[in-house]
């Protein structure tokens, strides 16, 4: 089996994370232009999920994934948001309130769910697996917990390759979003990392054949969205 990409110290990332919480909102808006949320909707509706359906969203941080699956799944179904930083959480109450949306927001780290088998219909994960210590832990465990036939959906950076694109993308990764994190943040620091780690984590194919190894999906899919900056990854769990 191999197991390409060995992730983070978590209490580095938890306390980066913490240090950020209360401008991640606002740098996300500016330093994306806003796309990231449309790359949201996109992994909402690729995932299939339907009014009624139990969702879990790990890794949500102020809880935008969340939000998007709540209003789809109603008051009929059940959201579950979690983080394992307490400080980026603390902002996702109040955005669900804010919209009238019913979802409980947890404590708790994707490499170790408390979280029976079996409990969700989709398990999703957004910019967050790469921060993990373990990534493939957490596919193990994003599957444990979603019934056979449903999917665990995970949204990450790529690293667009094309003539123009790439160049563009790396120039505004490594000179541009640290400088403009910063500012935003007071921790250029933080940027810098998150560019640093976009760039080492597997994408594509080579995140697909990680989803493979972990022997928990009948199959694994991926689209590129704008250009490979993005992909999201559809797993659907055996059984």
């Amino acid at each position: 089996m191999t197991r390409p990409y060995s992730g983070p110290d978590a209490n580095r990332i938890r306390s980066m994370f913490a240090s950020i919480a209360g401008g991640y909102d606002r740098a996300n808006t500016l330093l994306s232009g806003g796309i990231h949320h449309l790359w949201r909707r996109r992994l909402v509706d690729w995932s299939g999920a339907n009014p009624g359906n139990e969702i879990l969203d790990c890794a949500t941080g102020t809880g935008d994934l969340a939000l998007a699956f709540a209003e789809l799944a109603g008051q009929q179904g059940r959201v579950v948001g979690t983080d394992f930083c307490a400080e980026m959480l603390a902002f996702a109450p109040g955005k669900a309130k804010k919209r009238a949306l019913q979802i409980d927001f947890e404590v708790a780290d994707v490499t170790a769910l408390p979280y029976a088998d079996e409990s969700f219909d989709i398990a999703s994960i957004a910019f967050g697996i790469r921060n993990v210590n373990d990534p493939f832990l957490a596919l193990q465990e994003l599957a444990r917990v979603v019934r056979p036939g449903g999917r665990v959906m995970v949204l990450e950076f790529g690293q667009p390759e094309r003539p123009v694109v790439g160049p563009l993308f790396r120039f505004y990764s490594h000179r541009v979003l640290p400088r403009l994190g910063g500012m935003i943040t007071g921790n250029p620091e933080a940027y810098g990392y998150l560019d640093s780690s976009a760039a080492a984590f597997p994408s594509g194919e080579a995140f697909l054949e990680l989803m493979r190894e972990t022997g928990l999906f009948r199959s694994v899919e991926s689209r590129p969205l704008t250009f490979g900056v993005a992909y999201i990854y559809r797993g659907v769990v055996e059984g």
